[in-house]
């Protein structure tokens, strides 16, 4: 690993993906660590930093769009009846320490904290394993207390009145190419058809790539898939789709993501197999 303010994933001596801890961002873009770039084992780029189109997705991380009203997502907020809005609400998350590096992983402890001070403790775990010589996997977990001595909750535009915006959790915006990446689960494809649904897996594949995301904790299966490929190529999990998630003093939410990084276009047969393969080693 490097200096601190990025650490290098490595799978078998390969650098696949940097983790950039302490980004000299504007408050508007809900300054936080991040993955940019994340590249396959033959070395394509697979994620995006603050594209023109959304200048606040910020290749792959964590962001919530409302923690008690507190932006942790960047951009505009969207408020019931009136759209979205630009507010004076943003927070950021803070490195604050690292429990462990390792040229394939890390764990990372992080202070998410706005205008009232420190809502929530991250521990974020990340680490890339090895699948096949032309596959790798990511795996993500991240775990929020709530430090506050009163009740927080977790929202989202859907959850303020935009239907079918329910993002918020682990994003990962993907490469944007000349023609938009198919997307497909194991029984459903298309946008319509596995937006807003809940699926063990999704896969993403674009020109020469193929992202396969796959929930790896019957909490995170629960949570509804968040895709979007025609406006932009992105994929996260959705905390708070239907409803605000309570997180009371001292209690903890935790996710765990695990994304299988590609060369090639795969099939279902194939996106399933390194699912198992990833979700097992």
């Amino acid at each position: 690993m490097s200096a601190d303010d990025s650490a290098v994933l490595r799978v078998a001596g390969r650098p696949v993906a940097r983790y950039v801890t302490r980004p000299e961002l504007p408050a508007r873009l809900s300054p936080r660590p991040y993955l940019h770039p994340v590249t396959t084992l033959a070395g394509t780029a697979v994620t995006e930093l603050s594209p023109a189109d959304h200048a606040h997705h910020l290749g792959v991380g964590v962001a919530v769009p409302d923690v008690e009203g507190f932006n942790f997502w960047g951009g505009r907020t969207y408020v019931r009846d009136r759209g979205p809005t630009e507010l004076d609400n943003h927070g950021s998350q803070r490195h604050t320490s690292y429990q462990l590096r390792d040229p394939d992983g890390f764990v990372e402890e992080l202070r998410w904290g706005a205008a009232p001070g420190e809502l929530l403790r991250e521990r974020r775990t990340v680490a890339a394993t090895g699948l096949t010589d032309r596959a790798w996997a990511l795996d993500l977990t991240f775990s929020l207390t709530n430090v506050t001595s009163a009740p927080l909750s977790l929202g989202s535009p859907a959850t303020n009145g935009r239907p079918g915006a329910a993002y918020g959790g682990f994003f990962w915006r993907a490469r944007k190419e000349e023609t938009a990446p198919d997307v497909f689960t194991a029984g459903a494809e298309g946008e319509t058809e596995v937006h807003g649904r809940r699926a063990d897996w999704l896969a993403l594949a674009g020109s020469t790539w193929t992202l396969v995301f796959a929930g790896a904790t019957e909490p995170t299966r629960r949570d509804p898939w968040f895709v979007r490929t025609a406006e932009y190529p992105g994929v996260g999990s959705s905390l708070a789709h239907d409803a605000r998630l309570p997180v009371p003093p001292g209690e903890t939410v935790v996710r765990r993501v695990v994304t299988v990084v590609a060369d090639g276009r795969l099939g279902r047969d194939e996106a399933a197999a390194l699912v198992r393969k990833a979700v097992s080693v």
